[in-house]
């Protein structure tokens, strides 16, 4: 994503927050912005695009932050994966994308519907392999339910410390809290076998989830050109990132945990850069692509 796109993303939210997304007019964000129709038009299809696309900025910034606090660590670490709950939290308080989501799923528009039915979906998924992870492949036939129990106790208890409480409870310490009384139930689940919904919806949340299909190939495309424009810039020493990712990305036998660490100096490398975001969306696509190779 160009700097110029990222800044008619940033005057867009601003309306969509100060007027609400309804009231917010493709008139209104050519003004606030100071584009031309045909230049809003050459980065987003409509006002939902638009909408869609601020939310998945965020979903690749906590995409890529869950994957680096899992470096050299230990994927059975539940405090890794109560932190990478926290990066989520974190990112849509950072980003104030709550308003954001919310009008999206209350929009009653067929597109956005589908579109947050997916997010949620790819959420629910990754939280499931992330029980996988940490209680071993016994946990599938309840790692789905548990992902379903986990979220819905996650966003009532927030939603609860938020409205009700005078004590401020960090979202962390909530995470943790609810954590513990899965953690507890865990056992019981499998003593019993009890699943309500069992493997069946771990399978259909897998076949649905709404990722698209990331072809090396394109990747390799889009590392090529975006090398040619650090050359361009004379960028050198950061060039030098991309070169060292394509000649891995390609090598007869990849060096995962070498491609784990430049992938996170790669990112620290362009933080507050105008190529910022066109980073974060290159690495969150070679983390799937290297997730689903596994």
């Amino acid at each position: 994503m160009n700097n110029r796109k990222r800044q008619v993303l940033e005057h867009a939210q601003q309306l969509f927050l100060e007027k609400g997304a309804a009231a917010t007019s493709i008139q209104d964000i050519l003004t606030k912005a100071n584009i031309s129709k045909g230049t809003f038009y050459n980065y987003f299809s409509s006002k939902n695009d638009c909408l869609k696309a601020i939310v998945t900025l965020g979903e690749e910034e906590t995409h890529l932050r869950r994957e680096e606090l899992l470096i050299g660590q230990d994927r059975t670490d539940k405090e890794i994966f109560v932190q990478q709950i926290a990066v989520r939290v974190q990112v849509n308080s950072d980003h104030n994308l709550i308003p954001i989501i919310e009008a999206i799923f209350h929009s009653g528009e067929n597109d956005l519907s589908e579109f947050a039915r997916k997010s949620h979906l790819k959420e629910l998924h990754w939280i499931a392999n992330r029980f996988v992870d940490m209680y071993g492949e016994k946990m599938k036939t309840y790692a789905a339910d548990c992902a379903v129990l986990f979220i819905g106790m996650l966003q009532h208890t927030l939603y609860f410390r938020k409205s009700n409480m005078t004590k401020n409870y960090e979202p962390i310490d909530v995470t943790r809290y609810i954590m513990r009384r899965i953690d507890q139930m865990i056992p019981s689940m499998m003593a019993t076998d009890d699943a309500l919904f069992g493997e069946s919806l771990f399978q259909v949340i897998h076949a649905q989830d709404g990722a698209d299909e990331l072809l090396m190939e394109d990747i390799l495309e889009r590392l090529a050109s975006f090398h040619q424009q650090l050359q361009r810039e004379k960028d050198e020493e950061n060039s030098q990132f991309v070169t060292f990712l394509q000649d891995e990305l390609i090598a007869e036998a990849p060096r995962l945990q070498l491609i784990e660490a430049i992938l996170r100096s790669f990112r620290q490398a362009f933080k507050d850069t105008p190529h910022e975001f066109t980073v974060i969306k290159l690495i969150s696509d070679i983390w799937i692509h290297l997730q689903s190779e596994a």
